[in-house]
């Protein structure tokens, strides 16, 4: 496709994107007050259930509001004003919260809902950027969420704005985690079959590989050790010494970089270009640890060792993942997925 424009600093660009966004929340942050308060009150106290309503890019944002909402202990749904106004308002009632979407508080198709959804017995929880807005106005709450421009050149594009509420819809959510001591039983409660219910309910003691593990000496030399490498289908070989107690690793990764330096030479002993005293779980971690240790290193495959530092298995972030095969029981054995 031709680019019409004579503009090159695409990186300088998409950097003051973020930084005008980066504004918007800063200012956001400091917009918020005693109407945050009394609007997560009200949805804390909520006997029934919280509905979310907007229409364009509110009505996708509060989609994902919803969603969160409902995944941490607060039942939601998104209600589309415009079916709301043809029927769909039978889903509502008085014991229920509303929170009403829209950026200049204008809408039409929101602010018609208002009325109605007040007289069925429902609290309306206005997010806008205009509390002298007309949407403020017929609200019993307004939460201020004005940022000071759009990140579109512009000024048209919902940017900033959708990020702002997107960001002050999390932070609702997880103050009513914290007001509700909603915890990690919980969550799991509402993640039974997801990847995050797995990756919290399973201990990595059942996830990792512990049969035919990838491990070579410390003398062996580098040759030997990547034919090992080659075959134990983890991208990652264990030095350990006689007690098996784990020395170091290499990787897929080091081997790139050896070949890339020009420093590749077979007869080296792998203890020469190992990665030394390695990050490493222990037995009894939890795989919501074990996959946080290795998303924050960028770590596909990490050892894992017993109290006493001996190798006691190996686990790929796809286990974790739960990517290809999963075997719940100890011992189990295979390519990670």
């Amino acid at each position: 496709m031709t680019c019409n424009s004579k503009r090159t600093d695409w990186l300088n660009l998409a950097r003051e994107v973020l930084d005008i966004e980066i504004q918007g929340l800063a200012a956001v942050k400091e917009q918020l007050g005693e109407s945050f308060v009394e609007a997560l009150t009200a949805l804390a106290e909520c006997e029934g259930r919280v509905v979310i309503t907007g229409v364009g890019k509110s009505g996708l944002v509060g989609r994902k509001i919803a969603a969160t909402l409902s995944s941490t202990g607060t039942p939601s749904f998104f209600l589309h004003p415009v079916e709301g106004a043809h029927g769909d308002m039978g889903m509502i009632r008085k014991e229920d919260v509303v929170i009403a979407m829209s950026n200049s508080g204008g809408t039409d198709e929101v602010n018609t809902i208002i009325p109605v959804l007040r007289s069925l017995g429902a609290t309306v929880i206005a997010m806008t950027s205009n509390t002298a807005s007309a949407m403020a106005q017929l609200s019993d709450i307004a939460i201020k969420v004005s940022v000071p421009r759009e990140a579109c050149a512009l000024g048209l594009a919902p940017t900033s704005s959708t990020t702002a509420q997107l960001a002050v819809g999390d932070a609702l959510a997880v103050c009513l985690m914290e007001w509700k001591s909603f915890g990690k039983d919980d969550f799991k409660k509402y993640h039974p079959g997801g990847s995050l219910g797995q990756r919290l309910a399973i201990c990595v003691d059942q996830l990792m590989h512990t049969e035919d593990l990838p491990t070579v000496r410390e003398h062996i030399s580098l040759t030997a050790a990547l034919k090992i490498l080659n075959g134990g289908g983890l991208g990652l070989v264990a030095i350990v010494d006689a007690a098996n107690l784990l020395k170091g690793v290499f990787s897929d990764g080091d081997v790139r970089r050896l070949v890339c330096d020009d420093l590749l030479d077979g007869n080296q002993t792998i203890s020469e270009v190992m990665t030394a005293s390695p990050r490493r779980a222990v037995t009894g971690d939890s795989s919501a640890h074990v996959l946080d240790v290795m998303e924050r290193n960028e770590i596909t495959v990490l050892p894992v060792v017993s109290e006493d530092g001996t190798l006691a298995g190996m686990v790929h972030m796809h286990d974790l993942l739960g990517k290809g095969e999963l075997r719940f029981s100890n011992g189990h054995n295979g390519e990670a997925g």
